[in-house]
């Protein structure tokens, strides 16, 4: 198989100095081996990169305006494809790989991977689409890549935590618009850049685990702290995007989206009933404020000035699975930590009596982990696994599936093959 082509990964951080390091440790796993990092960090995240330092690239940006602190990213992004992750996202080490190789050919201007949720089993984003008025659909797309055109009207939405771009293609584009401060960044982009004609590539195997941490916009709960930001780049994605006769119907929807998402976390007691009106009222501000702002045509962004600076150590290496029980947990780390420092990807699977429910995280050591109980689900969309069903899935079936599914890295997914055979 070819190796895929040089990429640059940018990662924003504002305000999150505690999450950068482990999204940095997760990259530098990456079995992709031609891959430099660009980290726009505020202050306090540009100290956090700590060992980092001399490693990667780095621009201080202190602005809350995630398009321009992309823009800033591919400024100094060498690599023909650059790639994006969250600071509150943890790459599997086959995602750079795999989010790149599409680009191989020429047509492909953007890839799209899925994305678990914090427990990194579920799924957070697989496929969608994305209209003119900013409307996601589902899109149903094969186990394997697919390739997909779009129009100026509709397109492959690419989620910002995990998406890919052709350097050449995005900077012709302009990069990302400043308009859009918040929401419906890459939606402007994917729409730009299908109604030139580029294929964008769906790569279901390009995997990240996304934690949708605290910021200034949301809660740790995902609750909303200051909707204006949306409002403004909802505006101004249907000014340019949207024809006129469609925009009062989309502000109308989204608002009341907005509204019943708001009603939803009063009832569950996560806002107070006052909470409700006052966003509801940020929001109608940003709309108004993007509604003031006539869309600009977007400069090409120069090409490269700076040399390919890859990140040292990335590239195929060997992969250990290890499964644990309570009984043998000491001994199962004491050997995970040994395989980690010796430079293998390790991932570990922590088991015990019971129907825990399975989660998988990177840790801050370095090691993948999946835990739970040993008849516990994996997959929240089956049935609990009942009592007289235990019996066909005992101890030994662990070590079973462990071997079969050894060298795949990181692992997840063991106990849906052990509930079912």
């Amino acid at each position: 198989m070819a190796a895929p082509p040089p990429t640059s990964v940018v990662v924003v951080s504002r305000g999150r100095p505690d999450l950068l390091p482990g999204c940095l440790a997760a990259l530098a796993q990456s079995d992709h081996p031609a891959l430099e990092v660009v980290v726009v960090a505020c202050p306090a995240g540009a100290q956090a990169i700590g060992g980092h330092a001399g490693r990667i690239r780095l621009a201080v940006f202190d602005e809350a305006n995630v398009a321009a602190a992309r823009n800033r990213g591919i400024a100094l992004a060498a690599g023909p494809v650059v790639a994006f992750i969250d600071d509150d996202a943890r790459c599997e080490p086959t995602w750079a790989a795999r989010l790149a190789a599409p680009f191989a050919d020429p047509r492909v201007v953007a890839a799209a991977g899925f994305t678990r949720g914090r427990n990194g089993i579920s799924w957070q984003w697989r496929a969608a689409e994305v209209d003119a008025t900013g409307q996601d659909h589902p899109l149903e797309v094969p186990a394997g890549v697919s390739l997909h055109a779009g129009s100026a009207a509709r397109a492959v939405k690419t989620p910002g935590t995990n998406c890919a771009f052709r350097r050449a293609a995005l900077a012709a584009a302009g990069g990302f618009d400043p308009a859009f401060r918040f929401y419906l960044d890459e939606a402007d982009v994917n729409l730009r850049l299908a109604a030139a004609g580029g294929l964008t590539a769906v790569v279901p195997g390009a995997q990240v685990i996304h934690g949708f941490a605290a910021s200034a916009l949301r809660r740790q709960d995902r609750v909303p702290r200051d909707l204006r930001p949306i409002g403004a780049s909802l505006s101004a994605f249907l000014l340019r995007h949207a024809p006129a006769d469609a925009r009062a119907g989309a502000v109308a929807r989204a608002r009341a989206d907005q509204r019943a998402r708001l009603v939803r976390h009063m009832v569950a007691g996560l806002l107070a009933p006052g909470d409700v009106p006052r966003l509801l009222a940020g929001f109608d501000a940003g709309l108004a404020e993007g509604a003031r702002q006539s869309p600009a045509d977007l400069p090409p962004l120069p090409p490269p000035q700076l040399p390919f600076l890859p990140l040292p150590d990335t590239g195929p290496r060997p992969g250990v699975v290890l499964a644990a029980t309570s009984r043998d947990r000491a001994a199962a780390e004491a050997a995970a930590r040994a395989a980690r420092a010796a430079g293998a990807i390790v991932t570990i699977l922590h088991v015990a009596p019971g129907w825990r429910r399975h989660r998988m995280r990177f840790r801050d050591d370095g090691i993948w982990e999946q835990a739970g109980g040993l008849w516990g689900r994996s997959d929240r969309s089956r049935p609990p696994l009942m009592p007289w069903q235990a019996a066909a899935a005992p101890a030994a079936r662990v070590a079973a599936e462990t071997a079969r599914i050894a060298g795949v890295r990181p692992v997840r997914g063991w106990q849906e093959t052990a509930e079912t055979t």
